[in-house]
Protein backbone atom coordinates (compact mmCIF):
# COMPACT_ATOMS: atom_id res chain seq x y z
CA UNK A 1 0.00 0.00 0.00
CA UNK A 2 1.03 3.64 -0.33
CA UNK A 3 2.77 5.03 2.72
CA UNK A 4 0.95 7.54 4.87
CA UNK A 5 3.82 10.01 4.49
CA UNK A 6 3.73 9.76 0.70
CA UNK A 7 -0.01 10.46 0.68
CA UNK A 8 0.40 13.43 3.05
CA UNK A 9 3.27 14.90 1.01
CA UNK A 10 1.71 14.19 -2.40
CA UNK A 11 -2.05 14.47 -1.92
CA UNK A 12 -2.76 16.09 -5.30
CA UNK A 13 -0.35 13.78 -7.15
CA UNK A 14 -2.02 10.65 -5.73
CA UNK A 15 -5.49 11.86 -6.74
CA UNK A 16 -4.31 12.90 -10.21
CA UNK A 17 -2.29 9.75 -10.99
CA UNK A 18 -5.03 7.38 -9.82
CA UNK A 19 -7.36 8.92 -12.39
CA UNK A 20 -5.27 6.92 -14.91
CA UNK A 21 -6.58 3.78 -13.16
CA UNK A 22 -10.09 5.27 -13.39
CA UNK A 23 -10.12 5.54 -9.60
CA UNK A 24 -11.40 8.70 -7.92
CA UNK A 25 -9.21 8.91 -4.81
CA UNK A 26 -10.38 12.33 -3.60
CA UNK A 27 -12.71 11.07 -0.88
CA UNK A 28 -10.35 8.35 0.33
CA UNK A 29 -7.30 10.65 0.43
CA UNK A 30 -9.24 13.32 2.34
CA UNK A 31 -10.49 10.67 4.79
CA UNK A 32 -6.93 9.40 5.31
CA UNK A 33 -5.59 12.88 6.09
CA UNK A 34 -8.54 13.68 8.36
CA UNK A 35 -8.22 10.38 10.24
CA UNK A 36 -4.47 10.82 10.62
CA UNK A 37 -4.95 14.31 12.09
CA UNK A 38 -7.58 12.89 14.44
CA UNK A 39 -5.23 10.06 15.40
CA UNK A 40 -2.40 12.50 16.18
CA UNK A 41 -4.67 14.76 18.26
CA UNK A 42 -6.04 11.80 20.21
CA UNK A 43 -2.53 10.48 20.81
CA UNK A 44 -1.32 13.89 22.06
CA UNK A 45 -4.28 14.14 24.44
CA UNK A 46 -3.69 10.61 25.77
CA UNK A 47 0.01 11.33 26.28
CA UNK A 48 -0.81 14.59 28.08
CA UNK A 49 -3.15 12.78 30.50
CA UNK A 50 -0.50 10.08 31.00
CA UNK A 51 2.12 12.68 31.89
CA UNK A 52 -0.28 14.33 34.35
CA UNK A 53 -1.07 10.96 35.92
CA UNK A 54 2.64 10.08 36.24
CA UNK A 55 3.34 13.40 37.95
CA UNK A 56 0.40 13.00 40.36
CA UNK A 57 1.44 9.43 41.21
CA UNK A 58 4.81 10.74 42.37
CA UNK A 59 3.18 13.54 44.40
CA UNK A 60 0.67 11.33 46.22
CA UNK A 61 3.31 9.53 48.28
CA UNK A 62 5.00 12.78 49.21
CA UNK A 63 1.68 14.36 50.22
CA UNK A 64 0.84 11.44 52.52
CA UNK A 65 4.32 11.63 54.07
CA UNK A 66 3.84 15.36 54.67
CA UNK A 67 0.52 14.72 56.44
CA UNK A 68 -1.50 16.29 53.63
CA UNK A 69 -3.98 13.43 53.41
CA UNK A 70 -6.82 15.51 51.97
CA UNK A 71 -4.68 16.77 49.08
CA UNK A 72 -3.30 13.29 48.58
CA UNK A 73 -6.79 11.79 48.32
CA UNK A 74 -7.84 14.50 45.82
CA UNK A 75 -4.79 13.68 43.72
CA UNK A 76 -5.61 10.00 43.99
CA UNK A 77 -9.17 10.63 42.82
CA UNK A 78 -7.81 12.65 39.89
CA UNK A 79 -5.52 9.78 38.85
CA UNK A 80 -8.60 7.54 38.78
CA UNK A 81 -10.32 9.99 36.44
CA UNK A 82 -7.21 10.21 34.28
CA UNK A 83 -6.99 6.41 34.02
CA UNK A 84 -10.54 6.26 32.70
CA UNK A 85 -9.85 9.12 30.28
CA UNK A 86 -6.72 7.42 29.00
CA UNK A 87 -8.53 4.11 28.64
CA UNK A 88 -11.28 5.78 26.61
CA UNK A 89 -8.77 7.68 24.45
CA UNK A 90 -6.77 4.52 23.74
CA UNK A 91 -9.95 2.74 22.68
CA UNK A 92 -10.74 5.68 20.40
CA UNK A 93 -7.18 5.57 19.09
CA UNK A 94 -7.50 1.88 18.22
CA UNK A 95 -10.75 2.55 16.38
CA UNK A 96 -9.31 5.53 14.47
CA UNK A 97 -6.19 3.53 13.54
CA UNK A 98 -8.33 0.67 12.26
CA UNK A 99 -10.39 3.10 10.15
CA UNK A 100 -7.20 4.70 8.86
CA UNK A 101 -5.72 1.35 7.85
CA UNK A 102 -8.98 0.39 6.15
CA UNK A 103 -8.79 3.53 4.04
CA UNK A 104 -5.07 3.04 3.27
CA UNK A 105 -5.55 -0.49 1.93
CA UNK A 106 -8.42 0.68 -0.28
CA UNK A 107 -6.09 2.89 -2.34
CA UNK A 108 -4.54 1.20 -5.40
CA UNK A 109 -0.92 1.68 -6.29
CA UNK A 110 -0.29 4.77 -8.38
CA UNK A 111 0.66 4.00 -11.99
CA UNK A 112 4.00 4.86 -13.53
CA UNK A 113 4.07 7.99 -15.70
CA UNK A 114 4.30 5.96 -18.92
CA UNK A 115 1.09 4.00 -18.23
CA UNK A 116 -1.39 5.03 -20.95
CA UNK A 117 -4.96 6.04 -20.07
CA UNK A 118 -7.75 3.66 -21.00
CA UNK A 119 -10.77 1.74 -19.78
CA UNK A 120 -9.78 -1.86 -20.52
CA UNK A 121 -7.74 -4.31 -22.59
CA UNK A 122 -8.84 -2.70 -25.85
CA UNK A 123 -6.81 0.39 -24.84
CA UNK A 124 -3.54 -1.46 -24.13
CA UNK A 125 -0.63 -0.31 -26.29
CA UNK A 126 1.44 -2.72 -28.39
CA UNK A 127 5.12 -2.07 -27.74
CA UNK A 128 6.77 -4.69 -29.94
CA UNK A 129 6.13 -8.06 -31.56
CA UNK A 130 7.94 -10.93 -33.25
CA UNK A 131 7.75 -14.41 -34.72
CA UNK A 132 6.15 -15.66 -37.91
CA UNK A 133 2.46 -16.32 -38.37
CA UNK A 134 1.92 -20.01 -39.18
CA UNK A 135 0.59 -21.03 -42.59
CA UNK A 136 -1.57 -24.06 -41.86
CA UNK A 137 -2.82 -26.73 -44.21
CA UNK A 138 -5.30 -27.79 -41.55
CA UNK A 139 -6.71 -25.53 -38.86
CA UNK A 140 -8.33 -27.32 -35.92
CA UNK A 141 -8.74 -25.62 -32.50
CA UNK A 142 -6.75 -27.10 -29.66
CA UNK A 143 -9.85 -28.55 -27.95
CA UNK A 144 -10.39 -30.75 -31.00
CA UNK A 145 -6.68 -31.61 -31.29
CA UNK A 146 -6.63 -32.62 -27.62
CA UNK A 147 -9.36 -35.19 -28.25
CA UNK A 148 -7.88 -36.32 -31.56
CA UNK A 149 -4.49 -37.12 -30.01
CA UNK A 150 -5.81 -38.08 -26.53
CA UNK A 151 -3.68 -35.48 -24.71
CA UNK A 152 -6.00 -33.97 -22.09
CA UNK A 153 -9.31 -35.20 -20.68
CA UNK A 154 -11.66 -32.44 -19.56
CA UNK A 155 -14.58 -34.78 -18.91
CA UNK A 156 -12.50 -36.93 -16.58
CA UNK A 157 -11.37 -33.82 -14.71
CA UNK A 158 -15.00 -32.75 -14.36
CA UNK A 159 -15.86 -36.19 -12.98
CA UNK A 160 -13.02 -36.11 -10.44
CA UNK A 161 -13.28 -32.46 -9.39
CA UNK A 162 -15.34 -30.18 -11.60
CA UNK A 163 -15.12 -28.03 -14.73
CA UNK A 164 -11.78 -26.31 -15.25
CA UNK A 165 -9.67 -29.07 -13.67
CA UNK A 166 -8.27 -31.08 -16.62
CA UNK A 167 -6.41 -34.40 -16.53
CA UNK A 168 -3.24 -34.44 -18.67
CA UNK A 169 -2.50 -37.80 -20.29
CA UNK A 170 0.32 -39.52 -22.16
CA UNK A 171 2.16 -37.15 -24.47
CA UNK A 172 0.00 -34.30 -23.18
CA UNK A 173 1.37 -34.87 -19.68
CA UNK A 174 4.90 -35.24 -21.09
CA UNK A 175 4.57 -31.95 -23.01
CA UNK A 176 3.35 -30.22 -19.85
CA UNK A 177 6.31 -31.50 -17.82
CA UNK A 178 8.70 -30.59 -20.65
CA UNK A 179 7.53 -26.99 -20.63
CA UNK A 180 7.83 -26.72 -16.85
CA UNK A 181 11.39 -28.07 -16.89
CA UNK A 182 12.34 -25.88 -19.86
CA UNK A 183 11.05 -22.73 -18.16
CA UNK A 184 12.81 -23.58 -14.88
CA UNK A 185 16.09 -24.34 -16.65
CA UNK A 186 15.92 -21.06 -18.56
CA UNK A 187 15.22 -19.18 -15.32
CA UNK A 188 18.21 -20.84 -13.66
CA UNK A 189 20.42 -19.79 -16.60
CA UNK A 190 19.18 -16.23 -16.06
CA UNK A 191 20.34 -16.31 -12.44
CA UNK A 192 17.13 -17.18 -10.62
CA UNK A 193 17.27 -19.47 -7.60
CA UNK A 194 14.53 -22.10 -7.60
CA UNK A 195 12.18 -22.59 -4.66
CA UNK A 196 9.20 -24.91 -4.21
CA UNK A 197 6.65 -22.99 -2.14
CA UNK A 198 3.49 -24.14 -0.34
CA UNK A 199 0.33 -24.16 -2.45
CA UNK A 200 -1.76 -22.67 0.37
CA UNK A 201 -1.14 -19.42 2.23
CA UNK A 202 -2.49 -17.65 5.28
CA UNK A 203 -4.27 -14.29 5.42
CA UNK A 204 -1.08 -12.37 6.20
CA UNK A 205 0.53 -13.68 3.01
CA UNK A 206 -2.54 -12.83 0.94
CA UNK A 207 -2.55 -9.33 2.39
CA UNK A 208 1.19 -8.89 1.89
CA UNK A 209 1.06 -9.20 -1.89
CA UNK A 210 -2.31 -7.49 -2.28
CA UNK A 211 -4.58 -10.45 -3.07
CA UNK A 212 -6.48 -9.72 0.14
CA UNK A 213 -8.76 -7.92 0.59
CA UNK A 214 -8.92 -7.11 -3.16
CA UNK A 215 -9.28 -10.55 -4.78
CA UNK A 216 -10.78 -12.84 -2.16
CA UNK A 217 -13.68 -13.62 -4.52
CA UNK A 218 -11.24 -15.12 -7.02
CA UNK A 219 -9.41 -17.30 -4.49
CA UNK A 220 -10.31 -20.74 -3.16
CA UNK A 221 -10.73 -20.44 0.60
CA UNK A 222 -10.08 -23.41 2.91
CA UNK A 223 -12.52 -22.18 5.50
CA UNK A 224 -11.84 -24.72 8.26
CA UNK A 225 -8.21 -23.57 8.48
CA UNK A 226 -8.65 -20.04 7.08
CA UNK A 227 -6.08 -20.72 4.37
CA UNK A 228 -6.17 -19.81 0.67
CA UNK A 229 -5.07 -21.82 -2.37
CA UNK A 230 -2.52 -19.73 -4.22
CA UNK A 231 -3.59 -17.97 -7.45
CA UNK A 232 0.09 -17.67 -8.40
CA UNK A 233 3.48 -18.55 -6.90
CA UNK A 234 4.06 -14.80 -6.61
CA UNK A 235 2.18 -14.91 -3.30
CA UNK A 236 4.25 -17.45 -1.30
CA UNK A 237 7.57 -16.57 -2.99
CA UNK A 238 7.28 -12.82 -2.33
CA UNK A 239 6.15 -13.55 1.24
CA UNK A 240 9.48 -15.26 1.88
CA UNK A 241 10.62 -11.68 2.47
CA UNK A 242 7.80 -10.54 4.74
CA UNK A 243 9.22 -8.74 7.82
CA UNK A 244 12.74 -9.04 6.40
CA UNK A 245 15.46 -6.38 6.26
CA UNK A 246 17.99 -6.98 3.48
CA UNK A 247 21.34 -5.35 2.93
CA UNK A 248 21.49 -3.28 -0.24
CA UNK A 249 24.44 -5.41 -1.35
CA UNK A 250 22.19 -8.51 -1.32
CA UNK A 251 19.86 -7.10 -3.97
CA UNK A 252 18.50 -7.96 -6.38
CA UNK A 253 17.23 -11.22 -4.94
CA UNK A 254 16.00 -13.49 -7.76
CA UNK A 255 13.70 -16.47 -7.21
CA UNK A 256 11.77 -18.70 -9.57
CA UNK A 257 9.15 -21.29 -8.72
CA UNK A 258 6.92 -23.78 -10.45
CA UNK A 259 3.50 -24.25 -8.91
CA UNK A 260 -0.04 -25.21 -9.64
CA UNK A 261 -2.27 -22.13 -9.51
CA UNK A 262 -5.91 -21.99 -8.46
CA UNK A 263 -8.43 -19.36 -9.54
CA UNK A 264 -12.19 -19.45 -9.22
CA UNK A 265 -12.62 -17.28 -12.34
CA UNK A 266 -16.14 -16.38 -11.26
CA UNK A 267 -18.36 -15.22 -14.10
CA UNK A 268 -16.15 -16.64 -16.87
CA UNK A 269 -18.09 -18.02 -19.81
CA UNK A 270 -18.24 -18.12 -23.61
CA UNK A 271 -16.02 -19.26 -26.46
CA UNK A 272 -12.97 -17.40 -25.16
CA UNK A 273 -12.80 -19.62 -22.09
CA UNK A 274 -13.15 -22.88 -24.00
CA UNK A 275 -10.56 -25.64 -23.70
CA UNK A 276 -7.29 -24.44 -22.18
CA UNK A 277 -8.12 -20.76 -22.55
CA UNK A 278 -9.23 -20.43 -18.92
CA UNK A 279 -8.91 -23.00 -16.15
CA UNK A 280 -9.51 -23.16 -12.42
CA UNK A 281 -6.22 -25.05 -11.95
CA UNK A 282 -3.20 -24.52 -14.16
CA UNK A 283 0.60 -24.72 -14.04
CA UNK A 284 2.95 -21.77 -14.15
CA UNK A 285 6.59 -20.89 -13.61
CA UNK A 286 6.94 -17.55 -11.84
CA UNK A 287 9.95 -15.25 -11.57
CA UNK A 288 10.19 -12.85 -8.60
CA UNK A 289 12.75 -10.19 -7.78
CA UNK A 290 13.33 -7.96 -4.77
CA UNK A 291 15.19 -4.90 -6.01
CA UNK A 292 16.76 -1.63 -4.96
CA UNK A 293 14.39 1.23 -5.89
CA UNK A 294 17.12 2.85 -8.01
CA UNK A 295 17.33 -0.20 -10.25
CA UNK A 296 13.85 -1.72 -10.33
CA UNK A 297 12.88 -0.40 -13.78
CA UNK A 298 16.13 -1.63 -15.33
CA UNK A 299 15.33 -5.00 -13.74
CA UNK A 300 11.78 -4.87 -15.15
CA UNK A 301 13.29 -4.47 -18.63
CA UNK A 302 15.51 -7.50 -18.05
CA UNK A 303 12.56 -9.59 -16.86
CA UNK A 304 10.60 -8.59 -19.96
CA UNK A 305 13.56 -9.56 -22.13
CA UNK A 306 13.70 -12.96 -20.40
CA UNK A 307 10.05 -13.68 -21.19
CA UNK A 308 10.63 -12.58 -24.78
CA UNK A 309 13.42 -15.13 -25.19
CA UNK A 310 11.07 -17.89 -24.00
CA UNK A 311 8.35 -17.23 -26.57
CA UNK A 312 11.00 -16.80 -29.27
CA UNK A 313 12.64 -20.13 -28.43
CA UNK A 314 9.21 -21.78 -28.61
CA UNK A 315 8.88 -20.29 -32.12
CA UNK A 316 5.54 -18.69 -31.34
CA UNK A 317 4.24 -15.44 -32.85
CA UNK A 318 4.12 -12.96 -30.00
CA UNK A 319 3.44 -9.38 -29.09
CA UNK A 320 4.12 -7.31 -25.98
CA UNK A 321 1.60 -4.82 -24.62
CA UNK A 322 1.91 -2.01 -22.11
CA UNK A 323 -1.24 -2.17 -20.01
CA UNK A 324 -3.41 0.93 -19.82
CA UNK A 325 -4.63 2.30 -16.50
CA UNK A 326 -7.99 0.55 -16.73
CA UNK A 327 -6.39 -2.88 -17.24
CA UNK A 328 -3.61 -2.42 -14.69
CA UNK A 329 -3.93 -4.46 -11.50
CA UNK A 330 -4.71 -2.92 -8.11
CA UNK A 331 -1.12 -3.38 -6.92
CA UNK A 332 0.93 -2.74 -10.07
CA UNK A 333 2.71 0.46 -11.07
CA UNK A 334 3.59 -0.81 -14.55
CA UNK A 335 2.78 -4.08 -16.33
CA UNK A 336 3.74 -5.58 -19.67
CA UNK A 337 1.66 -8.45 -21.02
CA UNK A 338 2.91 -11.02 -23.51
CA UNK A 339 0.46 -12.63 -25.88
CA UNK A 340 0.97 -15.45 -28.39
CA UNK A 341 -1.09 -15.93 -31.50
CA UNK A 342 -3.51 -18.85 -31.66
CA UNK A 343 -3.71 -19.82 -35.34
CA UNK A 344 -6.89 -21.89 -35.22
CA UNK A 345 -8.77 -19.52 -32.93
CA UNK A 346 -7.31 -16.57 -34.87
CA UNK A 347 -6.78 -14.46 -31.77
CA UNK A 348 -4.13 -13.45 -29.29
CA UNK A 349 -3.79 -15.30 -25.97
CA UNK A 350 -2.21 -13.75 -22.89
CA UNK A 351 0.58 -15.96 -21.50
CA UNK A 352 2.54 -13.62 -19.22
CA UNK A 353 2.29 -10.46 -17.14
CA UNK A 354 5.51 -8.82 -15.94
CA UNK A 355 5.02 -6.12 -13.32
CA UNK A 356 6.84 -3.65 -11.11
CA UNK A 357 4.98 -2.98 -7.86
CA UNK A 358 7.57 -0.47 -6.66
CA UNK A 359 7.23 -0.24 -2.84
CA UNK A 360 3.48 -1.00 -2.72
CA UNK A 361 3.80 -4.68 -1.76
CA UNK A 362 6.94 -4.02 0.29
CA UNK A 363 5.04 -1.59 2.53
CA UNK A 364 2.43 -4.27 3.26
CA UNK A 365 5.13 -6.90 3.72
CA UNK A 366 7.39 -4.63 5.81
CA UNK A 367 10.13 -5.65 3.38
CA UNK A 368 13.04 -3.26 3.75
CA UNK A 369 16.73 -2.85 3.04
CA UNK A 370 19.65 -0.92 4.52
CA UNK A 371 22.44 0.84 2.71
CA UNK A 372 25.91 0.06 4.00
CA UNK A 373 26.66 2.19 7.05
CA UNK A 374 23.08 3.44 7.34
CA UNK A 375 20.88 2.72 10.36
CA UNK A 376 17.52 3.60 8.80
CA UNK A 377 15.83 0.93 6.69
CA UNK A 378 14.05 1.83 3.43
CA UNK A 379 11.27 0.05 1.55
CA UNK A 380 12.47 -2.26 -1.23
CA UNK A 381 10.79 -2.74 -4.62
CA UNK A 382 9.18 -6.02 -5.70
CA UNK A 383 8.65 -7.36 -9.23
CA UNK A 384 7.29 -10.56 -10.71
CA UNK A 385 6.38 -12.17 -13.98
CA UNK A 386 4.91 -15.31 -15.51
CA UNK A 387 7.71 -17.18 -17.25
CA UNK A 388 5.46 -18.74 -18.36
CA UNK A 389 1.84 -19.76 -17.72
CA UNK A 390 1.31 -23.08 -19.47
CA UNK A 391 -2.30 -23.58 -20.64
CA UNK A 392 -2.38 -21.03 -23.46
CA UNK A 393 1.20 -21.82 -24.42
CA UNK A 394 0.12 -25.44 -24.90
CA UNK A 395 -2.95 -24.29 -26.86
CA UNK A 396 -0.79 -22.18 -29.19
CA UNK A 397 1.83 -24.93 -29.65
CA UNK A 398 -0.84 -27.48 -30.58
CA UNK A 399 -2.68 -25.18 -32.97
CA UNK A 400 0.28 -23.49 -34.62
CA UNK A 401 2.28 -26.68 -35.19
CA UNK A 402 -0.46 -28.97 -36.52
CA UNK A 403 0.25 -30.76 -39.79
CA UNK A 404 -1.49 -33.59 -41.66
CA UNK A 405 1.14 -35.95 -40.15
CA UNK A 406 0.71 -34.76 -36.56
CA UNK A 407 1.71 -31.94 -34.22
CA UNK A 408 5.34 -30.90 -34.40
CA UNK A 409 7.07 -30.26 -31.08
CA UNK A 410 9.17 -27.05 -30.90
CA UNK A 411 12.81 -28.00 -31.35
CA UNK A 412 13.85 -26.54 -28.00
CA UNK A 413 11.44 -28.94 -26.21
CA UNK A 414 12.49 -32.17 -27.94
CA UNK A 415 15.28 -32.95 -25.41
CA UNK A 416 12.64 -32.66 -22.69
CA UNK A 417 9.80 -34.57 -24.38
CA UNK A 418 11.86 -37.32 -26.02
CA UNK A 419 9.72 -37.04 -29.19
CA UNK A 420 9.52 -34.47 -31.97
CA UNK A 421 6.00 -35.08 -33.18
CA UNK A 422 2.66 -36.01 -31.62
CA UNK A 423 0.89 -38.54 -33.85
Amino acid sequence: MLTLKFIQDNKDLVVERLKIKNFDATEVVNAIIELDNKRKATQVEAESFQQEMNALSKEIGQLFKSGKAEEANKAKARTGELKENIKELNANLDEITAQLNEQLVSLPNIPNEIVPPGKGEEDNVEVTSGGNMPQLEVKEPHWDLIKKYDLIDFELGTKITGAGFPVYKGKGARLQRALINFFLDEAEKAGYSEVIPPLVVNEDSGFGTGQLPDKEGQMYHVTADNLYLIPTAEVPVTNIFRDVILQASEMPVKHCAYSACFRREAGSWGAHVRGLNRLHQFDKVEIVQVAHPDHSYDILDKMVAHVQTLVEKLELPWRMLRLCGGDLSFTSALTYDFEVYSAAQERWLEVSSVSNFESYQANRLKLRYKEEGEKKAQLAHTLNGSALALPRIVAAILENNQTPEGIKVPEVLVPYTGFDIIK
